[in-house]
């Protein structure tokens, strides 16, 4: 059966309205909000081809429809218009992003903050992968005898500190030497370029320091491998509580379940393809039960055109897509700016 303009104009309305009240739309429903110039008779017959092409669905007996997920895909893939964001919540944005735009950790949280108090969704925000990112600085500062402070900071803003054990004797001078060779070294280097053979120069030039240098070096490999995953900040989860759909005690059970495990939440967004732009990923297409009832929209940030991580929001499938994709949008290009600016002035 084919999916002719008058089956759209029926399906838009009936996610128009289904959007805005929650409740099943019936034919009487279309026919007196929205002007298709077609009797209530008319649009059953349509809405029942819809039902029969699995666009629609009747939650029980005498109700009216709403959409299904394929009903959702088909809007959001033809139909939906996004709808521009007025200056007042561009405005938003952008003060939002001028208030704190020094520490990465920062400007991750308040990206989650705007997301979540901005769509009423709950935000998800991916940091910086630390594998695209390259070393800025390295510094060992004497703290106490036998105790220094390594402090490894990347060209993405992210900081990694650590307190380690060292022989009395080891002076700040000793520290001072070490901290040039290593900056030396591995200056511009990403994590996966930091090869054996690169630690041997280092080693060989500090031979004279190596019980110091086993321990730094230990610390900035190690202890950054512990921190090449990816962290997600989560933000709002009362937000999509609030929705009608999940005054189920059992679904919110499940969804919090899914919310929890970080790892979970970092599979489902990396299933975006950065080339798409925003990916919107609708129920079940997210391939988790917990999930069956909620939407995924997401972008990457970039710096210097790499994406670096990812933003979103996790709503109902109820959701109204053209506004979210906007938002999504909109701030990724405004995340993206703010990286940009933070990583050329670190650089």
């Amino acid at each position: 059966m084919k999916m002719d303009s008058r089956k759209q104009q029926v399906l838009l309305a009936i996610i128009t309205d289904f959007i805005a009240t929650a409740e099943p739309v019936g034919s009487r429903t279309i026919a007196r909000k929205y002007d298709l110039g077609v009797s209530p008779a008319t649009i059953r017959n349509e809405m029942s081809d819809l039902e029969e092409m699995g666009y629609i669905e009747q939650p029980h007996t005498s109700a009216g429809r709403v959409p299904s997920q394929l009903g959702y895909r088909y809007y959001v893939d033809f139909l939906m218009q996004k709808k521009d964001l007025t200056a007042r919540e561009e405005e938003i944005i952008r003060r939002g992003y001028e208030k704190k735009v020094r520490q990465i950790g920062q400007v991750i949280v308040q990206t989650g903050e705007l997301l979540s108090q901005m769509t009423k969704f709950a935000a998800v925000v991916m940091t910086p992968r630390l594998e695209l990112s390259s070393f800025k600085r390295v510094q060992l500062v004497l703290m106490n005898p036998g105790q220094v402070l390594v402090i490894v900071v990347m060209n993405t803003g992210a900081l990694q500190t650590n307190i380690i054990e060292v022989p009395e004797e080891v002076s700040q001078v000793d520290l001072d030497t070490i901290s040039q060779v290593l900056n030396a070294k591995l200056d511009g280097l990403t994590l996966d370029k930091i090869k054996v053979t690169l630690l041997r120069e280092i080693y060989y030039e500090l031979s004279k320091h190596k019980n110091i240098l086993d321990l730094a070096m230990h610390l900035i490999q190690n202890g950054l491998a512990a921190s090449r995953e990816d962290k997600i900040y989560l933000g709002g989860i009362m937000n999509i509580l609030n929705q009608p759909e999940f005054h189920n005690i059992e679904r919110v059970k499940a969804l919090l379940s899914l919310l929890e495990q970080e790892e979970l939440l970092r599979s489902l967004l990396e299933s975006c393809d950065p080339k798409e732009g925003v990916t919107v990923r609708i129920g079940r297409e997210m391939n988790r039960e917990e999930v069956k009832d909620c939407s995924m929209v997401v972008a990457n940030y970039c710096i210097d055109g790499r994406p670096m991580g990812t933003i979103g929001v996790i709503g109902p499938t109820r959701m109204d897509y053209a506004w979210v994709v906007s938002v999504v949008e909109h701030m990724t290009l405004s995340l993206s700016e703010t990286m940009e600016k933070m990583f050329k002035g670190w650089r």
